[in-house]
């Protein structure tokens, strides 16, 4: 009940607050794309740091993981409304969106504590046979969270109530303090010291002598997938709004993103049965072509039911890689240093999210744009090399997999 009142609040706040601060920082604070990027890459990239050499050695050393989520969670509720009081105070625009950018990065370097424990903590608390079922209904709970916050916040932001009056922000912040009491109900997680000792470096798959290089290849394959896919995350709204181009307004634009909830929160229900019926690894090449399929359709069409088609397939293939993904790491991962290693996979998730639109689609939009190219094809262009990109990481773990197949 925990973890899924917790799950549910951390989706009604992403969906609120994020799917439209693109649209904030390039059409009101009048930043260029790359720099629209900038809001996610700078703070994934101090999350990113914080999980791998700070907050994830400390959670293996202290095995402590819903101290570590709930001390997070306050932290960056104080510091959300402390950007939104700071950025309010300039005129100048321009700067106000580089003091968003700049608070947002010093808040995730506490609130990647709830990220690690996070993690970590869903590997505890369930047997490594539960945890794809787990992460898929989980991750379901969330997209209706998710649902919910989209549509608050696109009425919110139609009606002039978005970021820069501060409602977004203080929603956001009083989510994130909120959020806190259902961790109260959940476990502590964390290895019993005694287990430690006697499981002293128990590496999982360690049979064939081979888990390290394995493990090495398969975040490779992952930093190409989420690189790929997750690189039109930023540019993706801002495409749909664009005026010689589908036009959507703020409401229309809730119900589009909400497609992908919704494909999040029926197929994550039904990933535990069919990861019985197929094994993970068939699970997450599924899950991969969904991605390139959907970002080819985007790319191609002129026709917003299409689009709608192709959120319901992003929706898809985030839940299927995410939930296949995390069972096949938690297999690859020592019990010891679940955290740690944990901070390596969730670093091709979260710097996918910022930093592949800040080296490859932004300036790729910004420069076609330059060149005269027109903004719809410079975004259209940015959706197929991001499926080009996804599609090199479906190659690696393929490649992979017939290599195990061969081992054996």
């Amino acid at each position: 009940m925990g973890l899924s009142s917790f799950q549910i609040l951390v989706m009604f706040r992403r969906g609120l607050f994020y799917t439209y601060l693109s649209i904030y920082m390039r059409d009101f604070l009048l930043l260029s794309v790359t720099e629209t990027t900038l809001y996610a890459t700078l703070p994934m990239i101090m999350s990113v740091i914080f999980q791998n050499f700070v907050w994830g050695p400390i959670s293996d050393k202290i095995q402590r993981r819903r101290v570590l989520i709930i001390l997070g969670e306050i932290i960056a509720g104080g510091g959300t409304i402390l950007v939104w009081g700071i950025h309010s105070i300039f005129a100048n625009f321009y700067i106000a969106g580089y003091i968003v950018i700049i608070g947002l990065s010093c808040i995730e370097i506490f609130w990647s504590m709830s990220n690690i424990g996070w993690s970590a903590l869903i590997s505890d608390v369930y047997l490594l046979e539960d945890r794809n079922r787990i992460m898929g209904q989980l991750t379901s709970i969330g997209g209706l969270g998710r649902m919910i916050g989209i549509l608050i916040g696109g009425y919110l932001y139609d009606s002039g109530l978005g970021f820069r009056n501060g409602p977004l922000f203080f929603i956001a912040s009083f989510v994130m303090f909120i959020s806190t009491i259902p961790m109260l109900l959940a476990p502590e997680g964390g290895i019993p010291q005694i287990e430690l000792k006697i499981d002293e470096i128990n590496e999982n798959i360690g049979k064939n002598g081979n888990y390290k290089i394995v493990f090495i290849i398969f975040i490779t394959a992952l930093v190409f997938i989420n690189f790929g896919r997750n690189s039109i995350s930023i540019p993706y709204s801002q495409y749909l709004v664009l005026k010689n181009g589908f036009n959507v307004d703020d409401i229309l634009l809730s119900y589009i993103a909400n497609t992908r909830s919704l494909a999040v929160l029926v197929i994550g229900f039904t990933t535990g049965l069919l990861s019985k019926k197929f094994n993970h690894s068939i699970m997450l090449i599924f899950g991969i072509i969904f991605a390139i399929v959907a970002l080819i359709i985007t790319a191609l069409t002129s026709s917003l039911f299409l689009i709608f088609i192709g959120s319901f397939l992003i929706g898809t293939a985030d839940v299927i890689i995410l939930a296949s993904s995390y069972t096949i790491a938690s297999k690859l991962i020592p019990e010891k240093i679940r955290a740690q290693r944990f901070g390596i996979y969730n670093t091709t998730f979260f710097l996918s999210w910022g930093l592949a639109c800040t080296l490859i689609t932004g300036p790729l939009i910004d420069f076609l744009i330059f060149k005269g190219l027109g903004d719809i094809f410079a975004y259209r262009m940015s959706f197929l090399v991001a499926a080009l990109i996804t599609g090199i990481g479906l190659i690696i773990f393929g490649l992979l997999e017939i290599w195990l197949k061969i081992k054996k």
